[in-house]
């Protein structure tokens, strides 16, 4: 074993332990006759139950499945309806499979199978199949261009000293070198460590509580300068002087736009602020206690609590309206459990008479009355008129206007997050064992500030004290407080359009770009250990492989007694992956924000192999598939190739060179702008698939698309309006172009039109209508009289004009000319417009249909480099405000500006 045996209880705390060694024996024991009839995934949950015949699982018999959770909490039966959350234990009292199916989902995610290419109608082969066609050759591009930019590396490098040699040989030579000793011999060391028995968590994805000591150690940039290759396009320009502005940080005055990216680069990056002036953190408002007569009921008696618990009341009756919180067993446990604490140190509840009540029966409680008055001020709120929430908006914004902006280095930079959370009950995503416990109100008593030393501390509200002031220029937030739920602590921080957050960004698209060096040694080498005797090395090259194959994140332990039971690829249980021979491996699990990715995919055989001998027996339900390794272990060994590569980086790298190779051969010759934003969606919606960026179709869907439809029509039925009118200023034209190009297009039919007809009507009366409004209110702001309600009724006379005109259009099926001196050829111009708009509708329509499983903007914000977007657009005449919303448009700036001079730039 490569475990020494103080490791053993640790393992077997973990479940089964995988074999140290993989001995030929087992190896070909995994193995079966591929040409073999391909069966069906045995638990996959799209599918329902097959024989158990057909397992190659790894034991005979089914066990039921943890990510698929009976969640409706009045009755057991009725789980059809219930959304994913953890499994609660022993809900099923054995392993039947009509216990499984009964709770299994109504609606699956759409696999990626499913998910068909739109340009393609004739072509039945789904898009992730395709796209695996592509990336053969989009991985042989990355292999090619990874030797090159090594081989020119070595032409440039100049001599130097033998010491300086040595260490970049370290960072570059292939690992069969003097790394590659290291690492080789990774496994032999094995023997005498712990070699992959879980027992540490990955420093990036560790509590914040246990990292929060180091916090200015991780603001540290990796030591070194960034590579050529890997920097941002420079004019080698001196950073813009900015101009003086008013002390006050709110004045909206101009300044001039600091271009960090063209700013030289600092030596010691670690050091982020020389000065940083801001103003605090805005606290929620004081709590309003309830009218006399507004009351909790327990056992239909109204009582009277102490301001602290009504207030606590007050958070789960305002809820009501969200039965899935409310209902659930565990958010009501939760709360009244806490609800009780808060009457106990409170001096509990009374009734009118004073006498005590003894609340101890969550079910005899009534927040109807509560739920009532919230629910009232809420409509009372949405039914102001506009110049009421204009005040309400302009009061808030002169509230909220001194803690919007800092200044930081001189510059004004915007505030992300400067508000206090306010009270209230812990929501949690997924089935989180935490869900309805009182997030308490924060105090400035547990909030420290950062700031300059010369600065002038915030004044905090009467009465109080900050926790601390420190002056700390190497962490990048303003205040910090840790909340009461997971202990977790939260920041204040730059928004996302400031310097300081755009630079992390472009540092995080560098080490992507970075990584394009070293990714065909990275590959060759696990590919070789795939079919490594050492079961810790076998298991680091499988989950390598997944994670840069199938963009799976690489996970880590949970504590679930304390958060939602997710996973990732390094912390995969036994039931989290189904087998299908000869290659389909199903993946079922929850994943980040408890969001269930499920997934069928087509592996190498030998990865196959692999993971159906870390499923063998005697492995079963709640063990783990990697048991020898941890995400702390394999991102270390990653780090072996480049500084800083860590499993995440394999996410942005795939889907930023896949997106540039996709891109590089579109054909957007003599294409109409909506052609090329298409084409720019498709690709993306390639790179989501590609990273599983999928989505329920939402609900509103169909009817956004009939919506559209509707307008395509419309198109259409104004286009043979047009047509008409040419029959009306030439009557030839009919003879001349032919009976059919004056009929009605096919997708119009009779009771559409006349529909189409009185929408039309309707939408010109209430435009009549505003419009009409509208010149009252500016006759108001002028001291004039308002119209009167006859002049309405003459301005409406043009919509009644415009009903008999279309009706007697219908019936006659002729149409007189519109426009001043309208001539055939202002007709057809008009008419070509119309054909540009239908194509253009018809586009768009294809587009969102496509669209409605993929979500395009996880990968598009997060893991594209915005600078491929922003030279697609500049170089084929998109304007950027087709991909990038304003806000997006404010965090990439850096993106849009570095590259607007460099259309040739590349990933």
């Amino acid at each position: 074993m490569s475990s020494s045996d103080d490791d053993m209880p640790l393992a077997r705390a973990n479940g089964h332990l995988s074999a140290s060694k993989v001995s030929k024996a087992d190896d070909r024991a995994m193995d079966v006759d591929s040409s073999a009839e391909a069966m069906p995934a045995p638990i996959s949950v799209r599918n329902g139950p097959v024989d158990n015949h057909s397992r190659v699982n790894g034991s005979g018999k089914r066990k039921s499945r943890s990510s698929i959770a009976n969640v409706s909490y009045k009755d057991a039966s009725d789980s059809d309806d219930g959304p994913l959350a953890k499994r609660q234990k022993k809900i099923v009292a054995d392993d039947s499979d009509d216990e499984v199916l009964s709770r299994k989902p109504k609606k699956l995610p759409p696999a990626a199978s499913e998910t068909a290419v739109l340009e393609d109608s004739d072509d039945d082969k789904p898009l992730n199949a395709k796209l695996a066609q592509k990336r053969k050759s989009i991985e042989k591009n990355a292999e090619k261009e990874a030797k090159a930019i090594r081989a020119n590396e070595s032409k440039q490098k100049k001599p130097t000293p033998k010491k300086a040699i040595k260490e970049e040989s370290d960072d570059d030579a292939p690992l069969a070198g003097a790394k590659g000793k290291k690492r080789v011999s990774n496994g032999a060391a094995s023997k005498s460590k712990a070699n992959g028995v879980k027992k540490e968590e990955s420093d990036s994805d560790a509590p914040i509580r246990k990292k929060i000591k180091a916090a200015p150690a991780k603001t540290a940039p990796a030591k070194g300068k960034v590579k050529a290759e890997s920097s941002a396009p420079a004019k080698k320009t001196p950073a813009k002087k900015v101009k003086e502005e008013s002390a006050d940080p709110d004045e909206e005055d101009e300044e001039a736009e600091y271009r960090w990216w063209d700013a030289p680069k600092k030596e010691d990056d670690s050091i982020k602020w020389t000065t940083l002036e801001h103003n605090g953190v805005l606290f929620p408002p004081a709590y309003e206690s309830l009218p006399k007569n507004v009351r909790l009921l327990y056992d239909g008696v109204p009582v009277n609590l102490d301001v602290e618990a009504e207030e606590v009341a007050g958070f789960f009756g305002a809820m009501l309206h969200q039965k899935h919180h409310v209902d659930n067993p565990v958010f009501q446990q939760n709360f009244f459990k806490d609800f009780k604490e808060v009457l106990d140190r409170t001096g509990g509840a009374t009734d009118r008479q004073g006498n005590k009540v003894n609340i101890k029966d969550f079910s005899k409680l009534d927040f109807q009355q509560i739920y009532d008055y919230y629910h009232a001020q809420s409509e009372a709120r949405k039914a102001k008129s506009k110049e009421e929430k204009k005040a309400d908006k302009a009061e808030k914004d002169k509230l909220e206007a001194p803690f919007m902006y800092c200044r930081w280095d001189g510059r004004k930079e915007k505030v992300g997050n400067f508000r206090v959370e306010p009270p209230g009950l812990f929501r949690g995503r997924g089935a989180h064992p935490k869900t309805g416990k009182v997030k308490h109100r924060v105090l400035p008593e547990q909030i420290t500030i950062n700031i300059g030393k010369d600065a002038k501390v915030p004044q905090p509200p009467e009465g109080h004290k900050w926790k601390a002031i420190q002056h700390d220029n190497k962490a990048t937030w303003l205040a910090t407080w840790q909340e009461n739920i997971n202990g977790a602590y939260k920041y204040v921080m730059l928004a996302a359009n400031s310097a300081i957050k755009g630079q992390s960004d472009w540092k995080k698209f560098e080490k992507a770009r970075e990584l394009k060096k070293h990714i065909d040694r990275i590959r060759k080498d696990y590919t070789r250990d795939l079919k490594s005797e050492v079961m810790a090395d076998r298991q680091r090259a499988t989950a390598v492989y997944l994670i840069d194959k199938f963009a799976l994140r690489a996970g880590n332990e949970k504590d679930t007694e304390n958060e939602a039971e997710t996973a990732g690829c390094c912390s995969l249980k036994y039931e989290h992956i189904t087998l299908r021979e000869p290659q389909t491996v199903i993946f079922d699990f929850l994943g980040k924000d408890s969001i269930r990715y499920y997934d069928e995919v087509t592996v190498d055989r030998q990865v196959f192999k692999n993971l159906r001998m870390f499923k063998k027996p005697p492995k079963k339900d709640g063990d783990d598939i990697f048991d020898r390794l941890t995400t702390t272990q394999l991102n270390k060994h990653l780090s072996s190739y480049m500084q800083g590569l860590s499993a995440k980086v394999f996410r942005t790298y795939n889907a930023s060179y896949t997106m540039a190779n996709l891109l590089k051969n579109l054909p957007v010759n003599n294409a109409s702008v909506q052609e090329k934003i298409k084409l720019y969606n498709d690709c993306n919606r390639e790179v989501a698939i590609l990273c599983n960026h999928k989505r329920t179709v939402g609900a509103g869907h169909e009817a956004q698309m009939e919506k559209l439809g509707d307008r395509i029509k419309g198109a259409k039925y104004q286009k043979w309006r047009l047509k008409q009118m040419l029959v009306d200023i030439d009557p030839k034209q009919r003879k001349k172009r032919g009976t059919e190009y004056f009929e009605y297009d096919e997708d119009l039919d009779e009771s559409w039109i006349q529909d189409h007809i009185a929408f039309l009507v309707e939408e010109q009366r209430t435009k009549i209508q505003k419009k009409f409004e509208k010149d009252n209110e500016k006759r108001q702001a002028e001291g004039e009289k308002p119209f009167p309600d006859k002049e309405l009724k003459e301005r409406m006379k043009a919509a009644d004009e415009l009903d008999k005109k279309l009706k007697k259009e219908y019936r006659t099926k002729k149409v007189e000319a519109e426009g001043k001196s309208p001539t055939i050829d202002k007709i057809e111009q008009l008419i070509n417009k119309a054909d540009e708009r239908i194509k253009a509708l018809e586009l768009q329509a294809a587009d969102r249909d496509g669209n409605k499983e993929v979500a395009l903007g996880t990968s598009k914000i997060n893991y594209i480099d915005p600078r491929l977007t922003a030279v697609f657009a500049k170089k084929f005449d998109v304007p950027i405000e087709k991909f990038f919303s304003k806000t997006l448009r404010e965090k990439f700036n850096w993106a849009i500006k570095s590259v607007e001079d460099n259309v040739d730039w590349e990933f």
